[in-house]
């Protein structure tokens, strides 16, 4: 993986189980990772609400360089770091 690849954020919540994991699996994979707590940082909470449009489902939201994965959907989060360069 290139080092200059910015770290994948995961907007999650402290009781969040999916959060958790999908922190985790990231890690798993050696990818960088920010874990961005939307209840405790209110600039998080805002910053999620503007890449969604303001159109909450839910948590874990995975940014992977702009795409947006909802969920805890391990072949959408495989997809896109294949994509992008994070894994083979």
């Amino acid at each position: 993986m290139s080092k200059e690849k910015a770290p994948v954020i995961v907007y999650s919540t402290s009781w969040c189980a999916y959060c958790k994991m999908a922190v985790q699996y990231l890690a798993s994979m050696d990818v960088p990772t920010v874990d961005k707590n939307i209840e405790d940082d209110q600039s998080a909470h805002d910053e999620l609400m503007t890449k969604i449009g303001g159109n909450f489902r839910g948590v874990p939201v995975i940014d992977i360089s702009g795409q947006l994965v909802l969920g805890f959907d391990r072949g959408k989060i495989d997809e896109y770091l294949r994509q992008f360069g994070y894994i083979k």
